[in-house]
């Protein structure tokens, strides 16, 4: 099952532990193998040209870090080390417990758990296997499949999330935070293609994005074999922010309003709307990448601050 490690600085043991697993560019590439699908040592041997021995050495520092497990399975010459990964999200607060005194709840919405939208072509989805439906064809967003989407891409509308409230229930809410990778859509990659993408927290508008690209001229580091060079290829980590005192994107100001005026408990959940305004000048669509597109290894995420 995957999991989370969530440490602060008091864990000096653990931080160690799972500093020295991410130190070597060689493990660093063996997880990347390892969200893709399950390896053997010797496979993971010929695909990093590494002699067995060695690919086994890292294997173990990344099983004692916790970041994967290993089963033995039968093989042609007695058995084999089977090697999956069980981690999804690695959070080091800077903190001690001395003044780790807020409570926080982490919530990660896949990007193909939308239950609204009015999307415009271009637009497509695409999974780790390949293309979900029709591109171009708004109609298939509907499609079962596109819970196992991985990279959404509209040219103008929006999409709707629906978060959880329930955890809010007789707390005082202090920040909401929400953050994904996003870019611009153009037909394909394209540096100089703006685009102002909102963001709106149960109807309200949270803050804007101007992106200048649809950015692509190298692989994303997550994204799969078959995607095409061609194609957009990764985004920017982007984390809207609201406060009591008003709304942030990346520590800048966006808007006055706090979190009063989104009244987060009126409704059974809070609404995430990402989108293009109507009357925006730069109307370069969006590009949405989950957990294994892009460069960043998370889906939507929303943390909630008490």
């Amino acid at each position: 099952m995957i999991q989370t490690i969530k440490m602060n600085l008091d864990d000096v043991e653990h931080l160690a532990t799972v500093s020295k697993a991410l130190s070597s560019e060689t493990r660093i590439e063996i997880l990347r193998q390892l969200r893709h699908k399950d390896l053997n040592v010797n496979e993971i041997a010929e695909l990093l040209d590494i002699p067995a021995s060695s690919s086994a050495a890292h294997v173990k520092v990344l099983e004692e870090a916790g970041m994967i497990k290993t089963s033995l399975q039968p093989g042609i010459r007695g058995s084999m080390k089977l090697c999956h990964i069980v981690l999804d999200h690695i959070y080091v607060e800077m903190n001690t417990a001395k003044n780790l005194e807020q409570e926080e709840e982490v919530i990660k919405m896949p990007i193909g758990s939308y239950v609204d939208y009015r999307i415009e072509p271009t637009c497509g989805m695409a999974s780790i296997k390949g293309p979900i439906g029709t591109e171009d064809d708004p109609r298939c967003f509907y499609l079962p499949e596109r819970m196992e989407a991985q990279l959404i891409w509209l040219g103008n509308g929006y999409i709707e999330y629906r978060f959880p409230n329930n955890s809010m229930s007789g707390k005082k809410v202090q920040r909401l935070e929400i953050s994904m990778e996003l870019c611009s859509e153009d037909h394909e990659f394209n540096l100089d293609y703006p685009s102002e993408i909102t963001l709106w927290v149960n109807d309200l508008e949270a803050g804007t994005w101007n992106c200048q690209s649809d950015y692509g001229g190298r692989r994303g580091k997550l994204n799969p074999d078959w995607w095409p060079d061609k194609n957009t290829q990764y985004g920017m980590l982007k984390t809207w922010c609201i406060t009591e005192q008003c709304c942030m994107l990346d520590d800048e100001r966006t808007h006055t309003r706090g979190l009063s005026e989104f009244a987060l408990t009126e409704k059974d959940f809070i609404s995430v709307k990402i989108g293009i305004k109507p009357e925006a000048t730069s109307k370069g669509g969006i590009n949405l990448f989950g957990e294994s597109f892009g460069d960043f290894s998370q889906n939507i995420v929303m943390k909630i601050v008490f």
